[in-house]
Parts: structure tokens; sequence; C-alpha cells
């Protein structure tokens, strides 16, 4: 059997493949078998060379969105704003990906798995953190966060918005949600980061109503 030349034009067929069905089927109603159906003329045992589980596939596809459209890239060029002006914007872009906030409703169940979630927390401490840090830190600069803690900040940033706000690993519903949104901000405006504004508490509640009528 030839060796495949080029494996990252097949694992990008593959995300393709998953994330059209994860779409169109659903995370739950999709099989690494119906992905083979749709790639065509790859096998089972091609698809698992590449991704040993479809938890796998749905980990690497939201890497792959979040690194195709990294909004930490594109505030960073933004000289029009201060260094709260771009956390928010980077929140503002990170939920405007097309089919993000889609793949993220099918991808919410598998937090409920301990070690989905604790690799989850992991990834989120080694990349999230430090550029969230960066912006917290320009915002000292600038004035418009204050806090003598921008690396303890940007931790309870990640955790709250990245676990605590998870239905799958908190549950609540889209009221209990909304609550636990408006406490956060004040914990972080009490902190020193004012991050809240009318635009992102809107783009809560939106968030919040879809969550609530796809989770069981």
């Amino acid at each position: 059997m030839s060796r495949n030349k080029y494996p990252e034009v097949t694992v990008e067929r593959i995300l393709a493949a998953a994330k059209k069905l994860f779409l169109e089927k659903g995370y739950d109603k999709t099989t690494i078998p119906d992905i083979v159906a749709e790639l065509g003329d790859l096998t089972k045992g091609a698809v698992y060379h590449h991704f040993k589980s479809k938890e796998e596939i749905m980990d690497a596809l939201g890497d792959k969105m979040f690194f195709d459209n990294n909004p930490f890239d594109t505030v960073k060029k933004r000289t029009d704003l201060n260094g709260l002006q771009k956390i928010r914007e980077v929140i503002k872009l990170a939920h405007a990906v097309p089919d993000s906030e889609e793949l993220t409703i099918e991808a919410l169940p598998l937090l409920k798995n301990p070690r989905i979630l604790a690799g989850m927390i992991e990834s989120d401490q080694k990349i999230f953190v430090p550029l969230w840090q960066k912006l917290i830190e320009e915002g000292v600069a600038d004035g418009s966060i204050h806090t003598q803690y921008p690396r303890e900040l940007a931790s309870l940033l990640q955790m709250l918005t990245g676990i605590w706000l998870m239905p799958s690993v908190y549950p609540a519903d889209k009221g209990e949600l909304l609550h636990r949104f408006l406490f956060t901000a004040d914990i972080l405006e009490k902190a020193g980061l004012p991050l809240v504004d009318d635009e992102l508490l809107e783009m809560a509640r939106n968030v919040f109503t879809k969550w609530e009528k796809s989770l069981p």
C-alpha cells in the first residue's frame, strides 16, 4: 500500500466531512462509518490512522475553526481599541465564526466526559490564558483595566466563561445561565475587568436561548 504523501490534506478532508455531518445529523447520530461514507475514497482504517475516536475529530475540528479564524490575531492589529475593548472584540468575533455556535452546541454534551473535560481545561490554560493575559496587561498599561494580578485574572476569565457557564458541566436553564453570566460580569468588574457591555449581554441571551433549546 502506498503511503499518503499529503497527510494534512487527508486530515482536512476528514474534518470537512465530519463538520458537514455533525451539522446535518448531529454529533451523536454521526458515526465513523458515516464519515467514511461521506469521504467516499477512504477506509475506516485510514480515518483511524489520523484520529483515534469521534471525540478526537470534534476536538480537532474545534481547534481548526479557532486557528483558522483566530480572533486574537485579528484584534492584535487594531490600533483603535484599548485592551478592554480588544477583549470584548475577541469574544464577539469568536461567536461570529460561521457554524461556531452550532458546533459548540453539538460539543457541549462531550464535556460530561471527565477525560475530555480535563483535557479541555489543560488546553485552555496553555492556549487561552496567555492570550487573555497579554490583552489584560495591555489594558493595565492603557488604563482600561485595573488589576495587580493579570495572570490570575486571565485564568479566572477563562475558567468562568469556558467552564462555569457550560450547562453540561454545571446544569442550568436559560434563566439560571443568564443570572450566572451577570454574576460572572460582577466578579470580573470587581476584579478590575469591566467586561460586559450591552452588546455582550444581548449576545449571551441569544447563546443561552440556543443552548436551552438543544440540551435535554
